[in-house]
């Protein structure tokens, strides 16, 4: 039977780094220097355990985070393989939101890259420990002590070095560990290092890093320090005793290196990870919606957390899930809190990848995974029946790159909506909105590349072809100033005919501005008797004011929710552009009625067709959203950036300076953000990365308003 392992003896692991650091390689090594696998896979010949999706076979790299459980030296490693790309961060947001330590790889020759960036901002912000690892130290340009040079540039004096490369380069086989005292030295197949002494030349070196270590963990504990001071030295066991509680508080980052594609560093990698990284049970503890911190207590009631699902390649739907207390057993019945539904466990699987063990418990603080869940979704909350706990759901980036889609075939319309809703589940950074106003399917996601993927395996997994096109904007329309009109809605047929009269006033709606008493428009002045307000907040943002101001019984009050319904039709589409129209006061205060002819309809469509002629009347404007736009890009190339800012309509707020990078704050309108991550991309080399969020919707300029306007025109035309 599988060992259970306990909080104290679980290290849960994201293992992240940029595109080409040598992630998945690296995963490879420690798998098979842990027995998981017999035999290494490369990612060239698409044979390794993390990258088995079919799309991550064709592109070449990670798409989607990898769970992988490990057992080494006594300890149970769940490390999660993160995709590299920032186009699919998603994964390496949820890994960090299990686990309780980052390992950052990089290379050797590339050194610090905005990935690494990207990274440490991800692990900073979720205030997880991080751990570097310098990885292929053997290529033919590898310069380590530039990588390290440029680590410390970035972040600081924390950096400090555990290990470096005594040969660095195509013969790479040798490192110092200046924590174990020993020189390691690899065959060239890799595996299992000789312990050697260290070399004479090497020992100032050594000497001078070793009491940098020991001064750090000095720090942690006053005994160690008392000791460092006497007699200026620790030893090993101590060093380790007070780095780990300095690391566990991001006090420091320990730099160690590797050469994954050879198995050169991977176990004493992995070793590290036993000694260093904080188990469930010392890290800090996760709390629950209520704010409740839940300890990983295997002896209380169950409860899970589902951080991921899948569908996998002849299993179906894997859900991924962190026991946060108690114990999970096969065949357990579990109550969903987020949908209130009933949830059997069927199987538990130790995952390893594409590698899955049945296992039939698991105890709080380990990551497993199970199947065929009816009714439960990623962020869902498993609990035993004595348990209450809810946990918070993931909070992902907002989107950077949005399309329209479609199916080439407009039968598979319902089929496509079903496929996205699924992928969604798969990757919470997909988002789908089925806009009502755009009349359009709009996926959103991190990147074009991102989208790009989810185009692939809608048409090689599902064999669903579909296009993409440049989506709509979702403009608003409002008014700039006061108007009047009045409309007569007659109709005779027959047997009793349909007559309304509505004459009302229309004005830019503002908070806390009140209504006027007396409005005057040409020489004629209208006074107003406010008898009733109706304050409507519209879902697209902004309100609709409703004032009964009509005196003297002239329409009737039963009449008044058959106007505003008419108003309400062309409020949803506005006269110029056939947008939402917001931010709008409408008064009401005169009409005419018929004690027979006078119903609903009639008052519905007088109401329509008096609002939109004092709309028109009322200088209307189109409002454009504006996003508010953060790029990060190394300072060299930050002229281009703002140059291509500038070109794209948008108003630079400032910028600061961030380690080696210029963080650039700007208003940018949505429209000309269309396909800004290509370029971005294009003109830093992948260099510089953004992110956007919605600020506010602002007047578009004259000659663009007008433009739009012509647009809707020729389209309504075109339609009649």
């Amino acid at each position: 039977m599988a060992k259970v392992y306990q909080a104290n003896e679980i290290k849960n692991i994201a293992l992240m780094g940029g595109s080409g650091s040598g992630k998945t390689t690296l995963m490879e090594s420690m798998l098979l220097e842990a027995g998981v696998i017999k035999r290494r896979g490369t990612v060239e010949a698409q044979s390794t355990v993390c990258d088995y999706f079919p799309v991550e076979k064709e592109y070449g790299y990670s798409v989607f985070s990898t769970v992988c459980n490990i057992e080494f030296g006594g300890k149970k490693l769940n490390i999660i393989d993160c995709a590299g790309s920032d186009d699919f961060c998603g994964g390496t947001v949820t890994a960090l939101h299990v686990v309780d330590t980052s390992v950052i790889t990089l290379t050797a020759n590339g050194g610090v890259e905005v990935g690494t960036q990207n990274n440490f901002r991800l692990a900073e912000n979720a205030k997880k420990p991080i751990v570097f690892v310098v990885n292929k130290c053997d290529h033919e340009n590898a310069n380590f002590d530039r990588a390290v040079e440029a680590l410390k540039d970035n972040f600081g004096n924390k950096v400090v070095l555990v290990q470096y490369p005594v040969n660095a380069g195509a013969g790479f086989n040798a490192v110092i560990d200046v924590l174990k005292g020993k020189m390691l030295v690899w065959k060239p197949e890799g595996g299992a290092p000789e312990l050697k002494d260290i070399p004479a030349d090497e020992q100032g070196k050594v000497e001078e890093l070793m009491g940098q270590l020991h001064e750090m963990a000095a720090e942690a504990d006053e005994a160690l320090m008392e000791k460092f001071f006497e007699e200026g030295t620790l030893t090993e066991e101590e060093t380790v005793r007070g780095l780990k509680t300095v690391f566990a508080e991001a006090g420091v980052y320990p730099v160690l290196c590797a050469c994954g594609v050879k198995d050169m560093g991977a176990r004493r990698l992995m070793e590290f990870l036993g000694d260093m990284a904080p188990s469930v049970a010392d890290a800090p503890k996760p709390k629950t919606i209520d704010g409740n911190e839940v300890a990983p207590d295997a002896t209380k009631p169950a409860s899970m957390f589902i951080f991921k699902t899948s569908v996998e390649p002849h299993i179906g739907e894997v859900n991924y899930f962190k026991v946060m207390q108690g114990t999970i057993h096969g065949a357990d019945d579990l109550q969903n809190m987020d949908r209130g539904s009933k949830e059997r466990i069927s199987q538990l699987y130790s995952v390893a990848g594409s590698i899955r063990v049945p296992v039939d418990e698991v105890a709080a603080g380990d990551i497993a995974a199970t199947v065929k869940l009816k009714d439960t979704r990623t962020g869902n909350t498993l609990n035993a029946k004595d348990c209450d706990n809810t946990y918070p759901a993931i909070q992902y980036p907002e989107p950077k790159y949005r399309r329209a889609i479609r199916p080439q075939n407009e039968a598979d319309a319902e089929k496509l909506s079903a496929l996205l809703t699924r992928m969604h589940e798969e990757d919470p950074t997909w988002l789908v909105e089925q806009s009502k106003e755009l009349k359009q399917t709009i996926v959103s996601g991190q990147g074009e590349f991102h989208l790009r993927t989810l185009k692939w395996r809608l048409e090689n997994n599902d064999k669903m072809m579909i296009n993409f096109d440049e989506p709509k904007i979702p403009y608003r329309e409002t008014i700039t100033k006061s108007a009047r009109a009045d409309y007569r809605h007659k109709k005779q047929s027959g047997g009793s005919g349909q007559f309304g009269e509505v004459h009302l006033i229309v004005e830019p709606y503002e908070e806390g501005v009140p209504v006027k008493e007396v409005y005057k428009f040409g020489n004629q002045e209208y006074r107003i008797s406010v008898k009733d307000t109706q304050e409507i907040p519209l879902e697209w943002g902004g309100k609709l004011v409703l004032i009964n101001s009509i005196v003297g019984g002239a329409i009737d009050a039963r009449f008044i929710p058959a106007i505003l319904k008419g108003i309400m039709d062309r409020i949803e589409q506005g006269p110029l552009t056939g947008s939402y129209a917001r931010d709008v006061r409408v008064i009401i205060y005169d009409g005419k009625m018929h004690p027979v002819d006078s119903n609903e309809i009639s008052f519905r469509l007088a109401g329509r067709n008096a609002f939109a002629e004092a709309f028109r009347n009322a200088a209307p404007k189109v409002l454009e959203p504006i996003y508010e736009v953060e790029v990060l890009v190394p300072g060299e190339l930050m002229g281009d950036v703002m140059s291509d800012i500038n070109g794209r309509r948008g108003m630079v707020l400032g910028m600061e300076a961030e380690k080696n990078f210029q963080r650039l704050k700007a208003l940018v309108p949505l429209k000309e953000m269309s396909s800004y991550s290509t370029t971005l991309s294009s003109l830093t080399g992948g260099r510089a990365t953004f992110t956007m969020h919605f600020k506010s919707y602002e007047l578009v300029p004259a000659d663009v308003q007008d433009k739009l306007i012509k647009e809707y025109a020729a389209q309504q035309a075109e339609e009649e």
